[in-house]
């Protein structure tokens, strides 16, 4: 599978937003857009004052894709699910993205990033509703139970996430207890819910060309 090699910073500072790739560091005064919120590049300073339709769809979708860690294949194999729903195609794609596991392991706060969940999820350090599952897409339903499994209960990366459990915001849909090490799906989300700031009405103009 293709991977991004060089620097998460940069995709951040692309998009003009926090992406939160790097767990901890985006949270701190160390985060590249603290820093330079700009665009990197010789040209980055520079500002464009035409931004096209197409641009800004490009840009939301980017920074979706991004931010879930997808390429450009699987995000499209998500949209065109989301239009098959029924409901708002824009809400039920989000939806789509927020109910993986590798996701749900982020928000229960057992990683400090997208990409810490789906290496723990992979190297089969949890469960659901008690039975192993190391598919990072794993898409969960209302009332499924993720758990650490035993023999990793107590893996350092897990607890030092753990720890500042809330210090990072938490979302309604989940409830977690820290203590059992496991986290319960309670609801579907509204859009309102989900705390991604993206436009996602464009990104489905975007597609629908």
């Amino acid at each position: 599978m293709a991977r991004y090699l060089e620097s998460k910073c940069k995709l951040c500072r692309r998009d003009g937003v926090k992406l939160f790739l790097k767990g901890d560091r985006c949270y701190s005064d160390k985060c590249a857009i603290e820093k330079r919120n700009y665009p990197p590049g010789e040209h980055g300073h520079a500002r464009f004052s035409r931004r096209s339709g197409y641009r800004l769809q490009l840009r939301e979708k980017q920074k979706l894709r991004r931010m879930y860690i997808l390429l450009e294949r699987q995000f499209r194999g998500y949209y065109d699910r989301a239009v098959k729903m029924k409901g708002v195609t824009g809400a039920n794609l989000l939806k789509l993205l927020e109910t993986r596991l590798d996701n749900m392991v982020f928000r229960m706060g057992f990683a400090p990033s997208r990409e810490t969940s789906r290496q723990l999820v992979l190297h089969k350090h949890f469960a659901v509703n008690g039975k192993l599952v190391d598919r990072p897409s794993f898409q969960l339903r209302p009332g499924d139970r993720v758990s650490v499994r035993e023999k990793s209960m107590n893996l350092l990366v897990i607890e030092e996430a753990l720890k500042k459990y809330g210090s990072r915001g938490t979302v309604p849909y989940v409830t977690v207890d820290v203590t059992k090490r496991e986290g319960v799906y309670v609801e579907e989300p509204t859009r309102e819910m989900i705390p991604v700031p993206i436009e996602e009405n464009v990104i489905v103009e975007l597609y629908s060309k």
